[in-house]
């Protein structure tokens, strides 16, 4: 069994693992936190899943997700692998928001 939820098409079509594919899949974990540990595609067989994420489709921006980090799970989620944020743009941009004032979110509304 693969994790298939979590991994870009490169690696569900070809079986290739790479640094970009981590990328992929750190951007589905940031989804993960934003829907307060939802699984990816929860609504889909597998199957469909995969149809879905090589037919290029991406999982929705959570309710509660800032769009600065919706933009950045977007740029995770980019079909071509050399297209994706790398990890030290990733690194600075968390920082940089991390930096900035504080986002009160509501997440009783």
């Amino acid at each position: 069994m693969l994790p298939i939820r979590w991994m870009p098409p490169e690696s569900i079509m070809y079986r290739k693992f790479t640094t970009e594919s981590d990328v992929w899949s750190f951007g589905v974990i940031l989804w993960e936190i934003f829907t307060y540990g939802k699984q990816p595609w929860f609504q889909l067989a597998n199957n469909e899943v995969i149809e879905c994420i090589t037919q290029g489709r991406v999982l929705e921006r959570p309710r509660v997700c800032p769009k600065e980090i919706y933009d950045m799970m977007l740029g995770c989620w980019q079909r071509e692998p050399q297209q994706r944020l790398n990890i030290k743009d990733i690194q600075k941009m968390l920082f940089t928001m991390m930096k900035a004032a504080p986002v009160y979110l509501d997440i009783l509304g």
